[in-house]
């Protein structure tokens, strides 16, 4: 029997869960995320807020053009920018200064991946949510995405609780909602982040990529 990381996590959620065991077993396979650069990918957090995917991803590759050749936007240059270059490229006034303040975050060496990575789920949502425009919404899908860190459980998410409203019968709403979601993840630690993303496969939502923008 495979003794890989996957199965073992995969083994724990089915006997935690039998409402988990059932989506797991009608789902498919999850992968690891890739470890991404996380200055990008808060970049990226921020194009994406409050618009489609599609349209993210075009407003990104108009970003892109602008740090040629490679398309990196290297914090320094992405300071150089005026924000009628960025409002060009599709990006609101408001984001604009968003994706200012992650790059001056980023300038100041505040975006250390492998420090980032040794910090608690609520050190690590301190620390990010200094960012104006970053909340911690955006900050769990980075643990979970970006870091691919195994035990974040992200109760705010609009899908997470439509999948367990839907799944476990929540009749609950507000503190109460989250209270009671919370104690039903008690039993997946240490992989809530795997559990969540089997939450949202049962929505028709890619567990690959960050399921919804950030509410404003």
């Amino acid at each position: 029997m495979s003794t890989s990381p996957e199965s073992a996590a995969l083994r724990h959620l089915a006997a935690a869960d039998p409402v988990l065991a059932r989506l797991i077993a009608q789902g498919h396979p999850i992968q690891p995320a890739a470890h991404e650069d996380l200055y990008l990918a808060l970049l990226r957090a921020i194009v994406g807020q409050q618009i489609s995917t599609k349209a993210a991803a075009a407003i990104w590759r108009k970003v892109q053009a602008l740090f040629l050749p490679d398309g990196y936007p290297e914090p320094a240059a992405l300071l150089q920018l005026t924000e009628e270059e960025l409002r060009a490229a599709g990006i609101s006034r408001q984001k604009a200064g968003y994706l200012r303040a992650i790059a001056e975050f980023a300038q100041r060496d505040q975006l250390d991946h492998a420090h980032l990575s040794q910090l608690s789920d609520d050190e690590f949502t301190r620390h990010l949510t200094q960012i104006k425009g970053v909340g911690r919404w955006t900050a769990q899908m980075l643990q979970m995405f970006a870091l691919d860190q195994p035990d974040v459980f992200p109760e705010g998410d609009l899908g997470i609780q439509n999948a367990m409203r839907r799944h476990y019968g929540l009749t609950e709403t507000g503190r109460a909602l989250l209270k009671r979601m919370t104690e039903l993840a008690e039993p997946w630690r240490p992989y809530r982040t795997l559990a969540s993303k089997y939450l949202w496969q049962s929505l028709d939502n890619t567990p690959d990529t960050p399921p919804s923008p950030e509410p404003a």
